[in-house]
């Protein structure tokens, strides 16, 4: 069994891409189920086998805490870590071979509080992969991309397993813009030339130093384009998971 965490800022597109790469898998004759982390989702554009708010409602918090939408999103991901214990089991018991998770909107709810690393951790770091979602409004501006590298360099030091960068919603784009954002995704050089372009006044050695040091932490790697609308690169997700934890080999189809 493979974990997939879909990962990203609000409005990236982590519960389309959910939905979607479901879809793709079902299409192609693999077996996977979808959990859903995000107690505040309304309308998910997949129904989940698993639901955090089958456990956690954000309007129950509200009224008994007294607080606001924020502050219960908040108090909802600390809940997290009560639930897993009975998550886990249900999750266990299908025959699956992927789970894939659709995060809370809000990434640092999962990422920054306690549970979402030990959510990882007690369902099986050994076997998870994270997908980190570059939106592509942000990506398409050199200064924006390296923002998101950094974003990207923060979750793979907090959860330390094998990591995917995707770039969600890339029919937004023009070709030449998914050109140069893949471009920047694979040579440091390019990007390092880029972000002077847009900012002479950073010109300085001190750039190049700061974005290797981002590519040790594994924040700069090959970039895959997807769209959720046209189910464009849900393979190219699959295979690099295969190639990760399968060396490539195909898993079994039912």
């Amino acid at each position: 069994m493979i974990n997939l965490y879909f990962i990203g800022s609000a409005g990236s597109g982590k519960s389309s891409l959910t939905g979607a790469y479901m879809g793709w898998m079902q299409n192609h004759g693999y077996d996977a189920i979808t959990v859903n982390l995000d107690p505040g989702i309304e309308n998910a554009p997949y129904v989940p086998d698993v639901d955090i708010r089958d456990w956690i409602k954000l309007r129950d918090i509200m009224k008994e805490h007294g607080v606001g939408p924020n502050g219960a999103q908040i108090i909802a991901a600390d809940m997290l870590a009560l639930n897993i214990t009975e998550m886990k089991d249900i999750i266990e018991s299908f025959e699956t071979e992927y789970v894939v998770f659709d995060t809370p909107g809000q990434m640092e709810l999962f990422v920054l509080r306690q549970s979402g690393k030990y959510l990882i951790d007690a369902l099986g770091a050994d076997k998870s992969i994270i997908g980190f979602l570059y939106d592509p409004v942000i990506s398409r501006n050199p200064s924006g991309f390296i923002s998101l590298m950094l974003q990207a360099a923060s979750v793979q030091v907090r959860f330390n397993v094998p990591f995917l960068n995707i770039l969600t919603k890339s029919d937004l784009l023009s070709e030449e813009e998914r050109g140069k954002i893949s471009g920047w995704s694979r040579d440091l050089m390019e990007l390092d030339d880029a972000i002077n372009n847009e900012r002479p006044t950073m010109r300085s050695q001190l750039s190049i130093e700061f974005l290797s040091a981002l590519k040790s932490f594994g924040a700069s790697q090959d970039i895959i384009p997807v769209s959720s609308t046209y189910g464009a690169g849900m393979e190219d997700i699959y295979n690099a998971a295969q190639q990760i934890y399968h060396g490539g080999e195909d898993l079994s189809r039912d």
